[in-house]
């Protein structure tokens, strides 16, 4: 899957994140829809990094996934601007 974010960057997500950030960011494409607050997606955010895939255990952000993640906040802030919970 390619991701491009507001400010133009694409990332493939099968060539720039391993398989536990692909997994991740899965779940965090629910939350991006579903989150009543940025702290709440935050807060699902930190437990799946915790998590792991599996529950493997904790999974570290690579730069690459915080560009994403950090993309994903400001589409959840527009959202919640628009009154969409």
């Amino acid at each position: 899957m390619i991701i491009t974010t507001k400010n133009g960057q694409s990332f493939d997500t099968e060539k720039d994140l391993i398989a536990e950030e692909r997994h991740i960011l899965q779940k965090l494409f629910a939350w991006e829809s579903m989150a009543t607050s940025l702290d709440q997606f935050r807060e699902k955010k930190e437990e799946a990094f915790l998590k792991g895939w599996n529950n493997s255990g904790p999974v570290i952000e690579s730069n690459t996934l915080r560009i994403i993640i950090k993309n994903m906040e400001k589409k959840v802030i527009a959202r919640l601007a628009n009154g969409s919970i």
